[in-house]
């Protein structure tokens, strides 16, 4: 009877991977409202594009950088997470299928994870600093050095996922 009751046990726990599968296509759904937010910023540009100034362009043009950084941290996130967690994905006779899917363990999501976030922790930084530079000083002196901080934080923060992964032995896995 133990036996039985372990094996219906073990057999809820497996099948619960499948709870995360509505997450994943939640953030199908953050991609298209990315999609939305990134065609209202290029449209933006483009209707302006004869009164805005070149730092008001570069600008822009990064929150576009920066918009395509987060849906690239995105699908990181559900390819990996759903071929990691819940089930492969069928396209191997896809030539479009990306070199990297199902070859990313959770050990190198995580450094891609922290990596992107060091890219649009850096774009961010960027855009503070052309608004500072530009005269329309949006942030205090105090503001401009906890984005630096933060930002460095998340560099050495990855240093050390990327370090703790060396020492574990998973360092030539990427």
């Amino acid at each position: 009877m133990a036996k039985f009751l372990e094996k219906i046990l073990e057999s809820l726990i497996f099948k619960s991977r499948w709870l995360m599968a509505p997450m994943y296509l939640g953030l199908v759904g953050g991609l298209v409202i990315l999609l939305v937010k990134f065609g209202q910023e290029f449209m933006h540009i483009a209707g302006h594009l004869g009164s805005l100034t070149e730092q008001e362009t570069v600008l822009s043009l990064l929150a576009l950088v920066d918009i395509t950084l987060v849906g690239n941290l995105l699908i990181m996130v559900i390819f990996s997470g759903y071929e990691n967690f819940v089930s492969r994905i069928d396209t191997a006779d896809s030539e479009d299928r990306p070199e990297w899917m199902g070859k990313v363990d959770y050990s190198g999501l995580k450094l891609k994870l922290i990596g992107s976030i060091v890219a649009i922790s850096a774009i961010d930084l960027l855009k503070a600093f052309v608004h500072q530079s530009s005269g329309t000083a949006t942030f205090s002196t105090e503001q401009m050095a906890w984005l630096v901080g933060i930002h460095l934080t998340f560099i050495i923060t990855g240093v050390l996922f990327a370090w703790m992964d060396k020492i574990a032995g998973h360092g030539d896995d990427h």
